[in-house]
């Protein structure tokens, strides 16, 4: 039965000298396998649809596991993305972490759109560093680890300001800091930019223009808590751990 979708290529793995497996995350069926046959000779009719970041129309065979690609039209390439060293790191995390916290065939439109907009952010010259942060706040929602922001994560007062508690998952007030020793002291703008970003509707997705102390923060913050309660490993993740340690050189 051929089924047809719009979709994000997340993965492309090599199989044999001439052909591809496409992960796609879709709008109707989440994310989707696909043999894309003859993908890596020259003249194939998919050199140019099975590249990692593309957004197309994909029409394939479907079946109990990998489905056969049938037809592909690329809807956007994201040209500038790719063609530029750290907006392809950028999306390459972006993806990689959406690809780690989803399970195959789970469809999730909401998801899908929060992806699209990221990419088409990124390409359009927005911030990328701030856009993952977008995606790591609300990936956490969806691996079921949401930490409490809106109060403290103790006792429910939602009296301002919070610091960042790993003990307790999220928001703590003045109160309630004697009970964790290590709390992570986070300023005010960096604990409302979380807030933002874990309500924040996917086609609202603008221009946020964030300092770069409380850029470290939130990187800090969400790096030490995927640690402390998701635990995914990245390959992605390496390459711009080590663009931030020359930049900081």
């Amino acid at each position: 039965m051929l089924q047809k979708i719009e979709g994000i290529i997340i993965r492309t793995t090599n199989y044999s000298e001439t052909n591809k497996i496409l992960t796609v995350y879709s709008r109707e069926n989440g994310k989707v396998a696909l043999m894309a046959r003859g993908a890596k000779r020259p003249k194939s009719r998919f050199v140019s649809s099975s590249q990692l970041f593309v957004y197309g129309s994909f029409v394939y065979q479907k079946s109990t596991g990998i489905g056969t690609l049938n037809q592909a039209d690329v809807l956007d390439s994201f040209r500038d993305i790719r063609s530029d060293l750290m907006l392809t790191a950028y999306a390459a995390y972006m993806v990689e972490l959406l690809d780690k916290l989803t399970e195959d065939k789970e469809s999730n439109p909401y998801l899908f759109e929060l992806l699209y907009q990221l990419l088409y952010h990124l390409n359009e010259g927005e911030d990328g560093e701030i856009l993952m942060r977008i995606l790591e706040t609300k990936m956490l929602s969806f691996s079921g680890s949401a930490p409490t922001l809106h109060q403290c994560a103790r006792c429910s007062s939602s009296e301002l300001p919070f610091m960042f508690s790993l003990k307790f998952g999220g928001a703590l007030c003045k109160r309630c800091l004697i009970e964790d020793p290590y709390h992570m002291k986070i300023s005010p703008a960096a604990m409302k930019l979380l807030r933002l970003f874990q309500q924040l509707n996917p086609s609202r997705i603008g221009h946020i223009s964030v300092k770069p102390e409380t850029k470290k923060q939130l990187k800090n913050a969400l790096e030490l808590y995927y640690q402390e309660y998701v635990g995914v490993y990245l390959k992605s993740k390496r390459f711009l751990d080590q663009m931030d340690k020359l930049s900081d050189g």
